[in-house]
């Protein structure tokens, strides 16, 4: 086998060209944690660098003690090893010296952590539901907004193309959502965390909040923002095949804008309020279940209807899709156990229920005729 040997200048040169050439992308990445926007994430960073440099103080002693040490006894100047082995001294210095260092970091440590659990006295409360692969909010009014009592979905909206590698990716590449959370500055709010389907964790660096979604679980915490802003997060737990498809944009704006905010959703919910008692045609059903299947259906079924094969199933002649409506009907509102179909009941109204499913039955060739009102999602739920 023949060894080619590496010239030290050539890699030299190259190792410096490809330094140089990733300085622009180096910049963007950190060497420390950020300080973030809240008192807590404050705390945190403080309490990160106080442990950093004790750790620095650690290892400059213990490494400088060794280093001299070596140096100093070592065997070319006739040094002997000493015993001190059963030393009463040495065994308390070791002893006494670790523990208060332990002192030093716990108390402020201990602090962080009881200042993160108090919730008290929040000014509003919002609980967070993780859902495969959205975010559902739900505001539940407080002591200074009792009129904040709505909620909504948010969910990914970084164009299909670019993830698609078709189009340039810009800077919040995956980190951009259709209905960002909206929280007033300088106010206490306090989060609900929990889940729908399977573990997600709500993640916001610059808030200083990670929190487990667990269903049948609610976990708490809470945060103030200074300033005004926008705050991009992710989901932090590995909950399925969209897991990095689901972010968090949490939008901080002045008390006044936020009362305008607020006074905005109402009005829009009100606007698209349906009469349950409406009766859709055909047309409009398939033509607002494409919109719904897009923003719900596509990632797993594709546009196609094709499915993924050996992921998820295809729609496309399917027995649900061309067999008795009622089963179809069941399997969105209530999903399917133990796999990635999640019970759609929750999250989509009767309307879009059943334009979906209308969608679906007359697409790709599943030429079934018929169609699903509004009305019988409403008495099969």
């Amino acid at each position: 086998m023949l060894v080619r040997k590496r010239n030290p200048l050539l890699s030299a040169l190259v190792g410096g060209g490809l330094m140089l050439l990733a300085g622009p992308v180096a910049a963007d990445y950190a060497l420390n944690m950020t300080p973030g926007v809240t008192p807590i994430s404050q705390e945190i960073y403080s309490l990160h660098m106080l442990i950093f440099w004790v750790c620095v103080a650690i290892g400059a002693v213990v490494f400088g003690v060794m280093f001299y040490s070596i140096f100093k006894h070592r065997k070319s100047q006739g040094a002997v090893a000493a015993h001190f082995h059963e030393s009463t001294t040495v065994e308390i210095i070791w002893t006494v010296i670790p523990f208060l260092i332990l002192i030093v970091m716990a108390i402020p440590a201990t602090k962080t952590l009881i200042a993160m659990e108090d919730t008290r006295d929040a000014d509003l409360t919002i609980k967070i539901t993780g859902f495969q692969w959205k975010w559902r909010y739900d505001y539940m009014g407080g002591e200074k907004f009792p009129d904040s009592k709505f909620g909504f979905f948010s969910a990914l909206s970084t164009p299909r193309d670019q993830i698609d590698n078709k189009a340039p990716k810009d800077a919040n590449y995956l980190l951009e959502v259709d209905r960002p959370l909206v929280v007033p500055v300088g106010k206490k709010v306090r989060i609900l965390v929990t889940g729908n389907d399977v573990i997600h964790a709500w993640w916001v660096p610059a808030l200083g909040v990670k929190q487990d979604a667990i269903p049948g679980f609610i976990n708490e915490s809470w945060y103030t923002i200074k300033e005004p802003g926008t705050y991009r997060g992710q989901c932090a737990e590995l909950c399925g095949k969209d897991h990095g498809f689901m972010p968090i944009v949490v939008e901080a704006k002045s008390e006044a804008d936020y009362a305008s905010w607020v006074n905005e959703q109402k009005a829009a919910a009100a606007a698209s309020a349906e009469d349950p008692n409406k009766v859709w045609t055909k047309e409009e059903l398939i033509t607002k279940g494409e919109q719904v299947y897009t923003a719900n259906c596509v990632a797993c079924h594709q546009a196609n209807g094709e499915g993924v094969p050996g992921a998820f199933p295809a729609l496309k002649g399917s027995k649900i899709a061309t067999g008795p409506a009622p089963a179809h009907l069941n399997r969105v509102i209530h999903g399917k156990p133990g796999t990635a179909m999640p019970a759609f009941g929750p999250q989509l109204s009767d309307s879009e229920i059943a334009a979906v499913i209308t969608y679906e039955r007359n697409t790709w060739g599943n030429n079934t005729g018929d169609f699903v009102q509004p009305s019988q999602v409403k008495a099969a739920r």
